[in-house]
């Protein structure tokens, strides 16, 4: 169950409150005390009494905790304008930013075709002179990117057409050396081989029967 936040008020009685603050004061006091021992804190306490009357508690001295505070609460307040000027600079700029991108987008849809119902004579001249100098350019470009194609192909052609004499020249002086390794190791393997001597005699038959003369009747 969860329980209800006590409401913190006004002590009417004022013997009640003065007896409440004098303890509380004291409390506060140690409190201070024993943060700034036990965590080495530079600490600072004022405190005045419904009276007027001071009470402080300082680490080490209240002038220059003072002071160190001031400067702090400068730099602070120095950082928070800053952010609220460049909070107010990046609207304007948001601003100024969104209503260029709502005209570029109006002259889009124009150069698309679309919304021309409000333009006049010379907005149509206009849009007619930058489509043409548009379509231009677009020429332009794809003339250049096309010779630059060209070229790279040609220079592929001529790097083929190199590595293909490159290639060609090292197959025919393969070629040479194994020809000429053949004649040196067997001179005599091109005379006697097979293809020196052709039989132009067509025989039919067995083979064991080739050198036979047989009766002209069997012919």
């Amino acid at each position: 169950m969860v329980r209800g936040k006590t409401q913190m008020k006004r002590i009417e009685n004022a013997t009640s409150r003065q007896v409440t603050f004098s303890k509380r004061r004291n409390g506060l006091l140690k409190k201070a005390f024993e943060l700034s021992v036990l965590c080495d804190a530079d600490v600072a306490l004022i405190i005045f009494s419904p009276r007027g009357k001071l009470y402080e508690f300082a680490s080490s001295s209240m002038q220059a905790t003072v002071e160190r505070y001031r400067c702090h609460n400068r730099d602070a307040q120095t950082a928070t304008r800053f952010v609220e000027q460049n909070m107010q600079h990046l609207k304007q700029e948001t601003a100024t930013m969104m209503k260029k991108i709502e005209q570029l987008e109006i002259a889009k849809r124009k150069l698309l075709g679309e919304n021309f119902g409000s333009c006049s004579v010379k907005e149509l001249e206009e849009i007619e002179q930058q489509l043409e100098r548009s379509a231009r350019k677009v020429r332009e470009r794809k003339i250049q990117v096309y010779n630059e194609q060209m070229e790279q192909l040609q220079e592929k052609g001529k790097t083929l057409a190199a590595e293909n004499a490159r290639l060609s020249d090292k197959y025919h002086s393969l070629a040479k050396q194994a020809r000429g390794k053949n004649h040196c190791e067997n001179p005599a393997s091109l005379e006697n081989s097979p293809t020196s001597e052709v039989e132009t005699n067509l025989f039919i038959g067995l083979p064991e029967t080739r050198g036979i003369t047989l009766p002209p009747h069997v012919v």
